[in-house]
């Protein structure tokens, strides 16, 4: 009897003594992977950390977007601030250059001007007539003043020597306007008449008035009006003294409190108003002085303060 080998001489598979079923192909063998090298262990840490990241983005999804949010933000300022960048903050030597610039190149009012600018729509021309001997004979104008419009409906404040010998009183507005006037009012003591005049301008305007009680020597002031009938005329001065008395050439009445200024006054400027620098009206013009009594200024005129002038017309402007 013949001994079973206890070794097999080869490891491969004995041929089957069956062939395949009639009719049946043979299967191909299943794929296998190639066998890793000895001594080494397929490693799965990419796989592991591949599957961490998309679970951390799971679950901080809201935070990722909140920070994506913030960038795209903070990319938008830095853009915008790159295109338009602040301006820089202006020193004083940008001010000082635009005030020279401005000075150079711009011719700036004085303060009489502004002042005149103020007031000049509020003075009149006062027209004094008398009739020639004869009853056809025509009227002549035989003097000129001034006046102020204090009331926008044509109250017109002046000297009351201006129109005491008039037979007739007309007044010339600002633009041009001719009017007949009537004597509404006097007041002696200051010299003052109040007229009324029959047809004002549409955009007649009243002067402002301003108190006296802060007025002191030196400051500036101008005077408007008519002086020997030419005008409007504007001369500048100061305040010389406050609280004067003046007796008029004719020796008929003594005025007290008066305005003194040196800004240049003559006949025709009577009535007219004595203005501030501000464009309001201080006092009315009332009379010039002259040792020599010639009907010259020398240098002093006098001026009613504005608060006996409005009591003239039965109200204050304060």
């Amino acid at each position: 009897m013949r001994r079973a080998s206890l070794y097999s001489s080869s490891n491969r598979p004995r041929p089957s003594s069956r062939g395949p079923a009639s009719g049946a192909s043979a299967a191909p063998p299943a794929a296998t992977q190639p066998p890793a090298p000895p001594g080494v262990i397929p490693s799965v840490a990419p796989v592991r950390r591949a599957a961490r990241t998309r679970a951390f983005f799971g679950r901080h999804q809201w935070l990722l977007s909140i920070a994506a949010g913030a960038l795209i933000a903070l990319a938008i300022v830095y853009g915008n601030n790159v295109l338009h960048p602040l301006p820089r903050a202006l020193t004083q030597e940008d001010f000082d250059g635009a005030v020279m610039h401005t000075l150079e190149n711009n011719t700036v009012p004085s303060q009489a001007a502004r002042a005149y600018e103020a007031i000049r729509g509020s003075v009149v021309r006062v027209r004094e007539f008398e009739r020639e001997s004869g009853g056809d004979s025509e009227e002549l104008e035989s003097g000129v003043g001034t006046g102020v419009v204090i009331v926008d409906k044509g109250v017109i404040l002046t000297n009351l020597h201006v129109v005491a010998a008039a037979k007739r009183v007309g007044v010339v507005f600002a633009d041009g306007t001719e009017s007949e006037a009537t004597v509404i009012a006097t007041q002696p003591e200051n010299d003052l008449a109040v007229l009324q005049a029959k047809t004002i301008p549409d955009d007649l305007q009243a002067a402002t008035m301003r108190s006296t009680r802060d007025l002191a020597p030196g400051d500036e002031v101008i005077t408007v009006g008519f002086p020997f009938g030419i005008g409007p005329s504007v001369t500048s001065g100061v305040v010389s003294g406050l609280r004067r008395e003046y007796r008029s050439p004719e020796g008929k009445r003594l005025l007290t409190n008066l305005i003194q200024f040196d800004a240049a006054a003559n006949p025709g400027n009577s009535g007219g108003p004595l203005v501030t620098m501000d464009g309001a009206v201080v006092g009315i013009v009332t009379g010039i002085l002259n040792p020599n009594n010639q009907r010259v200024f020398i240098g002093i005129g006098f001026a009613v303060p504005i608060e006996n002038a409005a009591a003239a017309v039965g109200l204050s402007p304060f």
